[in-house]
């Protein structure tokens, strides 16, 4: 965290741009190709396109987002491969929310000078001046 008074920097890495297009079926989800690109916007073949998939699924407590990578090498094989890489992008969520859900449930909270049953402050101790 930034020191007091202090804004946290913001700035873009001019070696890290990509291209970004949007794909989608209008049923299931989107696929996003990133395109790496120099600073000028001309292709940068050194580092490899990406594809990345997004979709939401329903819980009982509403709708979850989910964006995940997808290995593929063009849009034919990340569109085939979405599936895959949501399935397992599911279980690892849902075993992220399980693991949050072990962890609330672990903790013992315990009021500051402690409470009787009652819930009246003071422990339940009888306490003489």
């Amino acid at each position: 965290m930034s020191q007091a008074g202090q804004s946290p920097e913001i700035a873009m890495d001019a070696g890290a741009l990509c291209k970004e297009e949007v794909f989608t079926d209008n049923r299931i989800g989107t696929i996003r190709k990133l395109t790496p690109v120099t600073a000028g916007g001309e292709e940068d073949h050194s580092r490899p396109v990406q594809y990345v998939g997004s979709t939401q699924i329903m819980t009982p407590g509403g709708a979850l987002p989910l964006s995940f990578e997808i290995p593929a090498s063009n849009l034919k094989e990340a569109a085939e491969g979405f599936g895959a890489a949501a399935q397992e992008a599911v279980e690892k969520t849902m075993d992220e929310l399980r693991e949050l859900q072990r962890q609330a449930s672990s903790q013992i909270v315990v009021p500051k000078g402690g409470m009787d049953p009652g819930g009246l402050p003071g422990g339940g101790k009888i306490q003489l001046p």
